[in-house]
Order: C-alpha cells, then sequence, then structure tokens
C-alpha cells in the first residue's frame, strides 16, 4: 500500500514553490476583479442621481448627459463596468471634474509620496521593534520586558492624530529638529524630503512598533523553550548566537502575516498623517475628493489604495516560501 502510494505523493510535490506561487496568483487576480467592481460601484451607489452629487443641482442638462456617457450610466451596469475596467487597465481612469485633470496623471504625481511614507515607516518599525523583542526575550518577565510591555501597550492605545500632535509639538514646534508641514520630492533635494518624511513616517510606524515588538517578544520566548534550542544551550553557544541564528527566523512567521494585514492599517493612517502634515499624498488627495464631491478622483484613489493592500498581502505570502520551510514542502 505504500509503494502503490508513492507516484501520488511524488506527483504533488515536484515543484511544490511554483504551485503556490501558481494558487496565490490567480487568487490575487480573482480578488482585483473583485476590487474593481465594488469601486465601480461606488458612482452608481449614490443616492439619487449621481450627476446631480457630482456635478450638483445647478448644472446644465447637456453637463448632465455628457457625465452620464462618461461614466456608463445609460448602460446597463455589467456592460459599463467591462467598459470602465478596460480603460482602467489601460491606465485610463477618467478626469477629475473640479481640476480638469487626468484621474491617473493625479495619482502619479501623489503615489510616490504615499509609497515613501509606508516603506519609511515599516522600516522604522521593524528596525526599532526587533531589537527590542530580541532584547527583551532573553529575560521575560524582568522589569526591562515589563517596562516595554507597558511603553508598548501605551503606544497601541494613542491614536495616529494624537501622535501627530504630540510629535509635531516635541519635534517640530519646541525643538525644531524636523520641520511641522510641508514636502520637498526626493529627486529635488534627497536630504530635505528625508527630513520632511521622518516625522509623518514616525507617526505612522507608532502603533506597528508596539504591535510587532509584542507579537515578536511573545513567539520568540516560545521558541526558546523548544528542544532544539536547549540542545544548542547545551553545546555552549552563546545566547546572542541562538537568539540570531536559531530562534529568531522561526519566530518571524507570525510577524510577516501581521505585517501584511497591518498595511490596511497604515494606509488608513497615511490618510490622517496626510492631512494633518500637508503632504500631497493621495491620502490628502482622496479626503479633498470627499470634500469636492470629485468622485472619480476618490474612485481611482480607493482602486489604488485597495490594489496596494492586496498586493501586499500577495507579497508577504510570497515570503513565507523563504521564511518557513513547511511551505516549501507544500505541507
Amino acid at each position: 500500500m505504500g509503494l502503490a502510494n508513492t507516484p501520488c505523493c511524488l506527483g504533488t510535490s515536484r515543484h511544490p514553490v511554483t504551485s503556490y506561487v501558481l494558487f496565490r496568483l490567480a487568487q490575487l487576480v480573482v480578488v482585483l476583479v473583485v476590487v474593481s467592481f465594488l469601486t465601480f460601484g461606488l458612482v452608481h451607489l449614490l443616492p439619487g442621481n449621481p450627476t446631480t452629487a457630482i456635478l450638483g443641482p445647478g448644472a446644465s442638462a447637456h453637463a448632465r448627459l455628457a457625465l452620464e456617457h462618461q461614466l456608463g450610466l445609460n448602460k446597463p451596469m455589467p456592460v459599463a463596468y467591462l467598459d470602465w475596467l478596460l480603460h482602467a487597465a489601460q491606465g485610463n481612469l477618467g478626469q477629475s471634474y473640479i481640476t480638469h485633470q487626468s484621474v491617473a496623471s493625479a495619482i502619479r504625481q501623489a503615489l510616490p509620496v504615499d509609497i515613501e511614507l509606508l516603506v519609511i515607516s515599516q522600516v522604522m518599525a521593524l528596525a526599532i521593534a526587533i531589537p527590542l523583542a530580541l532584547a527583551v526575550a532573553r529575560r521575560p518577565g524582568g522589569l526591562f520586558d515589563q517596562s516595554a510591555s507597558t511603553v508598548s501597550f501605551a503606544m497601541l492605545a494613542v491614536p495616529a492624530f494624537v501622535a501627530a500632535v504630540i510629535l509635531q509639538q516635541v519635534l517640530a514646534v519646541h525643538l525644531g529638529a524636523f520641520p511641522a508641514t510641508g514636502w520637498v520630492g526626493l529627486t529635488s533635494s534627497p536630504l530635505q524630503n528625508l527630513r520632511d518624511a521622518f516625522l509623518p513616517s514616525l507617526t505612522i510606524a507608532v502603533g506597528s512598533i508596539a504591535a510587532y515588538m509584542r507579537l515578536l517578544r511573545a513567539d520568540l520566548v516560545s521558541t526558546l523553550q523548544q528542544e532544539y534550542i536547549t540542545m544548542a544551550r547545551s553545546k555552549g553557544l552563546s545566547t546572542s548566537r541562538i537568539m540570531l541564528r536559531h530562534a529568531f527566523r522561526p519566530s518571524t512567521f507570525s510577524l510577516m502575516t501581521v505585517a501584511g494585514l497591518s498595511i490596511g492599517a497604515v494606509i488608513s493612517g497615511a490618510f490622517v498623517v496626510e492631512y494633518l502634515f500637508a503632504l500631497p499624498g493621495m491620502g490628502e488627495q482622496a479626503i479633498t475628493a470627499i470634500y469636492q464631491r470629485d468622485y472619480l478622483l476618490l474612485q481611482g484613489d480607493v482602486l489604488v489604495f485597495t490594489s496596494l493592500f492586496v498586493v501586499a498581502n500577495f507579497a508577504v505570502d510570497l515570503a513565507y516560501t523563504f521564511i518557513d520551510p513547511r511551505v516549501r514542502l507544500g505541507r
């Protein structure tokens, strides 16, 4: 019976990584299609006549007809969605009715700000959380561990807008170390760009630092109780070598999962942070679009934000194949 089952087992484990990637890629495509459909439905879900909500009650009949034609409101929704999807795939997301700028062009101008904030904030969070977790996990229950847990709990309780105000007052107003508002592009002045990005990125990273540190600390404490760690200690290996070479890697699986899922919270925090720090990113752009009833621009922002979230989680799934051998073995 065992020999009869052997060819089947071999056939299913020839290329486990490739099969896993293709399966997750197919899921990614399905999710992106669903996200695009829901995003397209934003305009159609507006109460009453969408043209009235966008143009206002004083718009002329000609303007209403032109908007209905552009939005596909004169077509059945499935047909209009397919037309919109084909144009969106080519980079055509419509035109803003406030600035008369193409939505794709407006997003291209604002998106680099968001990407830079997301990258810097997550690098900050990991660079601070990982050493702290490694330090406190050495002596769980000690004074340093209890102090770090208390501070991290307080950081989790602080909303992004409160952290932004505190950091602005302390580091910008009183100390003058960083600008309170404003933004200079990375290509214009890299040094000034990093100074402008520091406070907003730190504001976004506050909650992530606390969450990552607490999660990694708990996983490290659990890993250090495993038998292979005891064997490593019996061989006379130093504590630092055990932490970095034997305990850290298997303890990062949950950290990667939470880091991927927290992208959504980071993006939502970027909305508030960009508005408070007057940054020309998509968060500030989306808030302005809401106030001005610029629904086509808002539609494009939502589509890009949700797509970033989905793609980021797909990247985390791919990272599992390098962190956890069980994924590579197809288990």
